[in-house]
């Protein structure tokens, strides 16, 4: 809860650390943010250069945890989330003013200006919680979620080109489905939909696209340690499958849910398209729980987007206050 324990604080010259933090002793972050990952971590970067105090709270399952690694991102394809992290901490080490601590953010309370959260104040939050993914109860998945059952085929379909996939949408009636099943014959020439409900326009457009369509429950799944085999089907007939691709329904966590910003009608955070803020005045959001464009590289981009903001209405409190 923020309560206690120390600020893990980077080494740094002494004489720089004095120079940076004096005037800056009342007791107020100019920043917190919620979350350490690609959002997070960018934010704080930005922040950072643009001389604002920040703390990243970063603690809790990690949503892209159980992937092995990070694809489609310029520079780090091919990086493993735990080295993403590592890897962008240590360059943060260099800027005095960027803290971290390693516990989870249960409630902000206050006001702009004056936010708390445990004996933490801040002038600003930033939410980069990501969000929590429901996964279907299907036999079989958990172990396969994230390896050979995943949901972007940008990070993970290079690496299983020309294998036989899968699309999983129970209800398939929404015209961007057949969108996005078809986008998949780029990676490969055996595409199946599993179903339980299919628009008359969708069937049309996959069926032009040579897209396989099955009709009916999907019971479990097949695999050997985490790779996939096949789909089994209510009435036991498997169908073999190397990728499954699924969008399971999500959900905010606590902490947002909490706050009470307001959500869109599929239940991300709603957001000023420039600057990124809630409708909770100076709590800011950025990253998959504002958007279904959900990768590290956008989450990034969003992070360095709202950072900016933020700090360009520091930076006039500040000039204009002296």
């Amino acid at each position: 809860d923020l309560s206690s324990g120390s600020l893990a604080r980077p080494p740094y010259p002494a004489r720089a650390a004095r120079r940076y933090i004096r005037g800056m002793d009342d007791g107020l972050f100019d920043v917190l943010i919620a979350g350490g990952g690609p959002s997070g971590l960018q934010a704080a970067l930005t922040l950072g250069r643009a001389r604002k105090r920040v703390l990243v709270a970063d603690n809790g399952p990690r949503r892209n945890g159980p992937a092995e690694h990070m694809n489609n991102f310029v520079s780090r394809d091919g990086i493993a989330p735990a080295d993403f992290r590592r890897e962008a901490r240590a360059q943060l080490v260099r800027y005095p003013n960027v803290s971290f601590r390693d516990e989870r953010i249960e409630t902000v309370a206050g006001s702009r200006g004056d936010f708390h959260a445990g004996a933490v104040r801040a002038r600003r939050v930033l939410l980069a919680t990501g969000l929590i993914d429901q996964l279907p109860e299907i036999e079989g998945l958990p172990p396969l979620w994230g390896h050979s059952v995943v949901q972007c085929p940008y990070c993970h379909g290079w690496e299983a080109q020309g294998r036989r996939w899968a699309y999983y949408a129970p209800d398939a009636t929404a015209p961007h489905v057949g969108v996005f099943v078809t986008m998949l014959r780029g990676w490969s020439a055996e595409v199946t939909l599993f179903t339980d409900k299919l628009d008359d326009d969708v069937r049309a457009r996959l069926l032009a696209a040579k897209v396989e369509i099955e009709s009916g429950a999907v019971a479990r799944l097949v695999g050997s340690g985490r790779q996939l085999e096949a789909v089994e089907l209510a009435g036991g007939r498997r169908v073999a499958c190397d990728l499954l691709l699924m969008h399971p329904p999500q959900k905010q966590v606590d902490l947002v849910r909490g706050l009470g910003v307001a959500l869109d009608d599929e239940g991300f955070v709603r957001t000023d398209p420039m600057t990124r803020e809630t409708s909770v005045p100076g709590i800011y959001a950025a990253g998959d729980l504002a958007t279904r464009g959900q990768a590290a590289v956008l989450a990034a981009a969003a992070g360095m987007q709202a950072a900016a903001a933020i700090n360009a209405e520091l930076t006039a409190e500040l000039v204009t206050s002296r």
